[in-house]
Order: C-alpha cells, then structure tokens, then sequence
C-alpha cells in the first residue's frame, strides 16, 4: 500500500545533513504500522512524504520515491492523494477549517462531493466511535486538548480513507480515551483493511497492537523494520515493560501486560520479601502527611494528602475554588494546598478540568466562588510582573510563549526576562534537546522539542511555583528522563510543582501526591503509590505487572535487585 524506495529529504537549512536518509521499505496493506525513535530523527518528515505534504507543503528536496496507493507522492499533491490518505498531526488546532465538532467532522466529506445522506450516515458513526456525540454542537475552541485530537482524527476517518497517518495520536488522550481510539483503529485495521501509519512516543499504549515496527534509531540513520517484539530488543526508546523484561532477561520479550505478568512469577518471589527503595515519591522522599483540607474529598482507600513537614507557607492555595465557562461549571468547591518541594501531578479524564485549575493559578480565568493564592498574591488580581515572581506555566500549545526567530534568540529573551545569568536558559534546553542548534527556528522544532524549549523558557525564572500541563506531550523516553531530573532538582531546592498530566509513568516517577479531578470536583488526593494503585486506568505498567507487590518503576526494581545482590 505504501512503498519507499531509497527516499531521502533534505531541507535548505539542514546544511547538507538529510532529515531522514535511505528509506527503503513497504508498509502492507490492512497493517498497522507503529513508526518511533527518538525525538528529532524525522518522524514526522517520514509520515509528511505519505500524505504529499513534504515536500509540496514544507519544502526542502525529496530523494527517492514514495507511492501511495500507486500514486507517486512528489507528482500527485496533497488534494489529489485526500480521497485515499488522511492525515492528523500533532497540532489538531492546525488543522480545524470550521467552528463546531459537527462541521468539522463533515468538512472533509464536503470537500470530495459525498452525498449528503451519506455524510450524515458517517458524521454519526464516527460521534459514536470516538464518544463525541455528547459535544457535537460544542465549538471547537471550547473543548480540552485531548477533545480536540479525537476530534481531528475523527475528521479525517468520516473520509473513509485507504492510508491513515497519525502523529502522537494519544498524546493528548488520557488512558481511556486513548484506549477508545487505538480501538478504533484496529477495527478499521482488521475489519476495513485500512492500513495505517503511525508516530508514537508512549509506547506503553500502542506497541502491543502494531503489526509491524519501523525504527529511526538516530538521525540520518537507516530505518530497521521488523516484528515489534523483534525492534525493541534493540531500540533505545521502548515501554517500561518492555525494559522490565530486558532488566529480568525474559525471552522473547513481552509487549503488554498480560505477557509480562504470564513470565513474571519469579521476578515476583525475589521482591516479595524487598522493600522498594528510598529516594522515590513512593518511599523516602516523600512529605510528610498534613491534615486534609476542607472541602476535599477521598476515594476509599486512596489515603492523605501529603505536604512538607515544617511551617512553610503553601506555594499555592485554593479553597472552595469555582470556575464558570459560560453555562459549564468547569470547577466545583476545590480545595487544595501545594507546598514547597512538594510535587503533585492532576490527573483525571480530558475536560475533568486539570487545564482550567492551572490557568486559574495564573490568572487567566477570574473564580465565580472560592478564593486562589499563589506566594501571597490573588492571581487574577495581580501583575504580570508580580505574577511572574511566583509562578510559571509551561501550557499544552507551547508555540504561545515562542516569538522569536531562533533558539538562541529565545534563550537569550528569556535570560533578559528573568533576570538570569546569559546562558541559563541555553544550559536547560541543552539538558532536554541535546544537539539542537542555536540559528534553529522554534517553528521547524517538533512538537515535542518545542515544548522543552518553552518549558526551559519558564523554568529561567526559577519561579517558586511551576505549572506544567502535559509536559511529556512529544517527548520520548529519554527527553523524559532528563525532564524528571530537573524537576527531581527543582523539588529538592524548594520549588512546588504542579503538573496536569495523562502520563501514568511519569506520575509514578516523580509525584509525590496525586490528585484526580472529575467533572470539575477533587475525587482523589492522596500519596501516589496508594491512588494510582487503587485505580486501573492511572496505574503504571510496572505495578500492573508486580500487583500486588507495591513497586511502580523500573528504576525502582533494577535498584531492589541491585541491594539484593
């Protein structure tokens, strides 16, 4: 269905250096093709020479030869090759043409002269596929960032298309709305014959549906292909249970849960009589429990709110907070209370309100009911100036605080703004991007790498409270990695941080408390081994895997192991 014969791209500013070199493979039909590597090396390129859109819409010279369907993409260009490939980006906000849920599902279908009868026929199925009937009349500018990326993949399926591409299609999804669409996808798979292509960095949710694994281990490399089972043994980006059963030696390696847990009793006998180690936010490290606050409700079993010891003001304070969108109660009666060195991830499902509390921390949205402190200040109230000496918010669409014409010119903006030492922020995006170049433009960044710079932007300031909405969005494993030191070291000098976030493992890494939100209310705050635990959809592979022994990371068991040896 998808051939790539010897293509190679360059871009004029690549100063000879190809963005994906020597591609040489064919994606079958009716398969599903999971595309990884590490940020940077060109998936998104790879995926953008399907759809036509590199190089007629991007620029740059393509080598080589890719067809679709027959059709050669560098003769046909994107609107001769829609009727057969449709395609969703990392950015749904880039793609919207119309206002409302219903009309952009029907764009699509207007533009290739469907039937109307017809259209509305799909327009239903595909409201029902992805659970969007409930916003059907709701304006597109008004739904969470996970709404919005169901939304813009299910525009492009009410097409019908042979050839799906999908880059981060979950990235904005939490667990079981990501569950809803990789469902989705393998019933267009199995039952339709779709064939499609996909770019991926949580691997956890998607490599044990692939049919086939395409890894760019490194820019300019060639790709390897082959079973997924087969590509991560050697990938150096792979889901925690696939690097579990690297560190237990398990053969061949496991891809999901239920295989993990099939080869795992014997992992499990040497850790029953272990204890998980210190200095991780399920052990040693952790604040000490506080009373809860008022208002706050627990699920059973879901235990305390934990905060630091000592009488240090809360960075943060909210108590009773409610938050009006329109006719929406996007808050109801929140009480909640962040200290210092203390780490707390919001989870819960896409439009529960993580992203309006945030944006309540910084003033951008005024409390119909409650009351919001931020280090002494009343945020809504305050100066940007004042603001800027308590907080800092890294949001989901980071191109909203990127202006500038280069990396280097960012960095040295943000050094000015903060008051910084020249150099600070180069030093931060060099830890999270290494290898990007300073004469770089923030918009040729992938969105993953864009949002290490806008995070590197805000954390200049060392602001005592920092706010991060979906900070792992289009980060691979080791960007994350480098991502969960930082904030290790931030948390360790003081700062409280406060981050919105679908990312089960990185709550499991790094929080010390969780606290999930629905419909607006607090239903769970408490220590992040016992509220993850307790809940199916936010546990992370690892405790999956190990239930009912209480570990949650690799790192975790790789250390137990170690002491016991």
């Amino acid at each position: 269905m998808i051939r790539f014969e010897q293509v190679s791209v360059t871009y004029d500013d690549d100063a000879g250096h190809p963005a994906i070199t020597d591609v040489d493979l064919t994606v079958p039909e009716g398969e599903l093709c999971l595309l990884v590597g590490p940020s940077g090396v060109g998936k998104s390129t790879l995926l953008g020479t399907v759809s036509g859109l590199v190089p007629h819409f991007t620029g740059g010279t393509l080598h080589g030869r890719v067809t679709v369907a027959g059709r050669d993409t560098r003769t046909h260009k994107p609107r001769e090759l829609a009727d057969v490939v449709g395609t969703v980006g990392q950015d749904p906000l880039a793609h919207f043409v119309t206002d409302t849920v219903e009309d952009e599902l029907a764009y699509g279908m207007e533009s290739l002269g469907i039937a109307p009868a017809t259209m509305r026929r799909r327009v239903e199925e595909t409201l029902d596929l992805l659970g969007l009937a409930a916003l059907r009349d709701r304006p597109l500018a008004t739904l969470s960032g996970g709404q919005q990326q169901r939304v813009a993949i299910g525009s492009v399926l009410t097409t019908h298309p042979k050839v799906l591409v999908l880059d981060e299609p979950t990235s904005a999804l939490d667990p079981a709305a990501a569950e809803e669409v990789l469902a989705v996808l393998q019933r267009l798979v199995h039952d339709l014959g779709t064939t499609v292509l996909l770019a991926e960095h949580r691997l956890e949710r998607v490599v044990q549906y692939a049919d086939q694994v395409i890894l760019l281990p490194a820019p300019g490399a060639a790709p390897v292909v082959g079973e997924p089972a087969e590509v991560m043994a050697v990938s150096p980006v792979h889901p925690p249970v696939v690097d579990l059963g690297r560190l237990a030696g398990w053969s061949p390696l496991p891809l999901s849960v239920r295989d993990a847990r099939r080869k795992a009793a014997s992992l499990r006998e040497r850790l029953a009589p272990l204890t998980p180690p210190d200095g991780t936010p399920a052990a040693a490290g952790a604040p000490e429990p506080a009373p809860r606050p008022r208002g706050a409700r627990l699920l059973r079993g879901a235990g305390r709110p934990a905060a630091p010891a000592g009488a240090a003001p809360a960075a943060a304070a909210v108590d009773g907070l409610a938050v009006r969108h329109g006719r929406v109660d996007a808050l109801r009666e929140v009480t909640l209370s962040v200290r210092g060195g203390e780490t707390v991830a919001l989870m819960g499902r896409n439009g529960a309100g993580k992203s309006t509390l945030l944006r309540t921390l910084v003033g951008m949205h005024r409390p119909a009911r409650g009351s919001v402190h931020v280090g002494g200040a009343v945020p809504h109230r305050a100066g940007p100036r004042e603001l800027l000496r308590h907080v800092g918010l890294v949001p989901q669409e980071p191109r909203d605080l990127l202006y500038a014409d280069t990396v280097a010119a960012e960095c040295a903006a943000a050094d000015h703004d903060a008051g910084a030492d020249a150099g600070t922020c180069r030093t931060l995006v060099g830890e999270l991007l290494p290898g990007v170049a300073d004469a770089t433009h923030p918009r040729d960044l992938s969105e993953g790498q864009r949002l290490a710079l806008a995070l590197a932007i805000v954390l200049t300031a060392r602001p005592p409270l920092i706010l991060l909405d979906e900070p792992t969005r289009g980060l691979d494993y080791a960007a994350k990695a480098r991502l969960v030191e930082i904030l290790r070291d931030l948390a360790g000098r003081g700062h409280a941080i406060v981050l919105a976030t679908h990312d089960v493992e990185l709550a499991a890494e790094l929080a010390h408390r969780v606290v999930i939100i629905a419909e607006g209310e607090v239903v769970a705050d408490g220590p992040t081994a016992e509220v993850v635990v307790s809940s199916p959809a936010f546990a992370p592979q690892v405790a999956k895997v190990l239930s009912p022994l209480p570990w949650l990371t690799v790192p975790q068991v790789r250390a137990s192991l170690r002491e016991e040896s």
